[in-house]
């Protein structure tokens, strides 16, 4: 049992650690569009894509790279008391927090999967069947969703993009449960 622990744990971490190693890099994607934007409203016509632009990026650069600051432990925390507590105090306190953390991604994972339906033109009542079947080609897109600026672009690649760092993210947050698991029966991680 505490292989299959290890393993998920080693597994979810390398993956989660790539991932947001590269994503991390999107906040020069980021600074590049902004600049870009002021150079264009300064010297130019100004461009009509590029605030949505940033702001997608910026919602990939913030839901891709949560697993990995999850991972690195460097995410908000209230540290008032919890800095003085022993290390297996901090573990069942974690172990709690955890839970309630992967039942409000797993709301949030169902939203993402139910809005992503929508962008891709599902309006009945059971997105998550609909969108396995638009992947496995059984059901047809209907009409995409557009974003209502003048730029228009579709919403469906950004709401992908968030399904994916919230499905990552809820993987981490199993394998910071593990790990409080492993802390409480004494074993090094």
């Amino acid at each position: 049992m505490t292989a299959v622990l290890r393993g998920y744990i080693r597994g979810v971490d390398a993956v989660n650690y790539r991932i947001g190693r590269v994503a991390m890099y999107g906040i020069f994607v980021l600074m590049g569009i902004l600049l870009w934007s002021s150079v264009s409203k300064t010297f130019f016509l100004p461009s009509l894509w590029t605030l949505e632009m940033a702001q997608f990026v910026m919602v990939g650069y913030y839901i891709l790279g949560g697993p990995y600051s999850i991972q690195l432990g460097s995410n908000v925390r209230m540290d008032l008391l919890y800095g003085g507590w022993s290390l297996k105090r901090k573990a069942w306190f974690d172990l709690i927090t955890v839970c309630f953390l992967i039942f409000y991604l797993l709301v949030l994972l169902y939203g993402a999967i139910s809005s992503t339906a929508y962008s891709l033109g599902y309006w009945k009542t059971e997105p998550i069947s609909y969108l396995f079947g638009v992947l496995t080609g059984s059901e047809e897109i209907g009409r995409l969703e557009q974003s209502s600026s003048a730029w228009r672009p579709y919403m469906w690649p950004i709401k992908a993009v968030m399904i994916v760092g919230f499905f990552l993210m809820l993987l981490q947050c199993i394998s910071e449960f593990f790990k409080d698991v492993l802390r409480l029966r004494g074993e090094d991680i």
